[in-house]
């Protein structure tokens, strides 16, 4: 894999991850103004969670015809300028966190229960192929390979920032999970504070006697009716708790604290089975499955010893042209009702395989 950086137009940053060296960045010929993004932090004084608020969100692209892809080499609305790209990496023009965003008052309406807090952070987009009408599990297994590499990098980089309190590397697919952009893509958020989730496993993992990860794959390696496959280094699961009508764990065997501690080996098979687990997905019914996978990695500071990396892949849709939509009971209470037994569908991914391409 070779690395380039270049700049955009406006001053942000693009990192280009091709197979073979060579690579010479075009200039963005846009005429853009600098970027400065409106983010900021406030924090619920009822939970503690942290509440991102950033206006300038509202006026991002909203699925735009294929000619003006903003995803797409070397349109004139690209963000990227280049002709064509293998994988590449930018900050995003819309982001929800930003070094750059402005300085804040500490507090809302002078109220010590309403902290407030700059956004800080970084976000950034990923782009798997140039190929606009393409998914990531459809490319080659050398390409999700150098996605990987990728995802590692931009891991790496972004944990080591000041402002960077958790990396979560994610893709979104589908206009039922909310896409703004077809182009095969997905993001990175560099978050300036540890989010609610990983604050709960982390609790957990603490409470917990032994190591509660290792736990949980020995667990459900012995039961053995929910793994969908496993290989030397990596398990894929459903869990016993599903939330989701379709949710599968994709967990490494040994303690890895985030993405850029997996070896090659690793990272080897990662992207086999991690495009293997996609295309039983898309397979459940016949059609691609709209879905959210995010990885789940350690925390930049504190905590590292706790969670271990694993991949959260779930989708809304519960039956064939069905969506399972969040109602009173999750929405408002946060407390899950699955309609799908976990058994059930660990059974049909590990059904659909002899149909795979």
């Amino acid at each position: 894999m070779f690395r380039t950086s270049s700049r955009l137009a406006d001053g942000r940053e693009i990192l280009y991850f091709d197979e073979k060296p060579g690579r010479v960045p075009v200039p963005d010929p846009r005429e853009l103004p600098a970027a400065e993004p409106l983010c900021e932090v406030r924090r619920d004084p009822l939970t503690g969670d942290h509440v991102t608020v950033t206006a300038h969100r509202n006026a991002r692209t909203f699925l735009p015809p294929p000619d003006q892809c903003p995803l797409c080499p070397g349109g004139p609305a690209s963000e990227i300028p280049d002709a064509a790209y293998d994988v590449v990496a930018f900050e995003n023009r819309f982001p929800s966190f930003s070094s750059r965003t402005a300085a804040v008052p500490p507090t809302v309406d002078g109220e010590e229960l309403f902290p407030r807090a700059p956004g800080l952070g970084r976000c950034e987009v990923v782009c798997f192929t140039d190929d606009h009408g393409a998914s990531l599990a459809g490319l080659p297994v050398p390409r999700v390979r150098t996605v990987i590499e990728a995802w590692a990098d931009r891991t790496a980089g972004l944990s080591a920032r000041a402002d960077v309190a958790q990396v979560f590397v994610f893709e979104n697919r589908g206009v039922e999970i909310g896409v703004t952009l077809h182009h095969p893509h997905g993001q990175i958020y560099g978050y300036p504070f540890v989010p609610p989730r990983t604050e709960r496993m982390l609790a957990m993992a603490a409470a917990h006697s032994g190591d509660l990860f290792a736990d949980v794959l020995a667990a459900e390696q012995e039961a053995g009716t929910r793994v969908v496959r496993r290989g030397e280094h990596w398990t894929a699961f459903v869990p016993a708790a599903a939330r989701w009508p379709v949710e599968v764990h994709l967990m490494p065997h040994r303690h890895v604290p985030d993405l850029a501690g997996l070896t090659a080996a690793e990272r080897d098979e990662l992207a086999v089975l991690y495009r293997d687990l996609l295309r039983r997905c898309d397979a459940l019914y016949d059609a691609p499955l709209p879905y959210v996978a995010g990885w789940h990695q350690a925390p930049a500071g504190a905590g590292r010893d706790l969670v271990r990396l694993h991949l959260q892949l779930f989708s809304v849709r519960r039956a064939p042209g069905k969506i399972k939509y969040l109602a009173g009971s999750e929405s408002g209470m946060a407390a899950w009702i699955n309609d799908v037994p976990p058994e059930r569908i660990a059974e049909r991914l590990r059904e659909v395989a002899p149909r795979l391409p």
